[in-house]
C-alpha cells in the first residue's frame, strides 16, 4: 500500500523564498525514507510538499511561525489505482 503525504503552507508576505528554503534545509531531510519527494512553489507565496510511502508516512513538522501566514495545511491519501 502506498501512501502520498502532501503538507502545504503559505508564507508570510514576501517570504515564500524563505519558506522554500526552510523546507530543503529542514523537512526535506527528515523524509528521507520516502519513495519519492516532490517539492512545489505556486503564486501567493504557497509551498507544497508530497511524500509517497510504502508504510506510515513521517509527519512534517511546521515552519517558524514568522514564516507563515496561515497554520499549514495537511492531507494523507492511500493509492487506489496507477496505470
Amino acid at each position: 500500500m502506498t501512501v502520498a503525504q502532501m503538507w502545504e503552507a503559505r508564507a508570510a508576505d514576501g517570504r515564500g523564498a524563505e519558506l522554500s528554503a526552510w523546507v530543503r534545509e529542514f523537512a526535506l531531510p527528515e523524509l528521507r525514507g520516502a519513495v519519492r519527494r516532490e517539492l512545489f512553489s505556486a503564486p501567493g507565496d504557497r509551498v507544497l510538499l508530497i511524500s509517497w510511502w510504502d508504510g506510515e508516512p513521517v509527519p512534517v513538522a511546521d515552519p517558524p511561525a514568522g514564516l507563515l501566514a496561515r497554520p499549514v495545511h495537511r492531507w494523507g491519501f492511500t493509492s487506489e489505482w496507477v496505470e
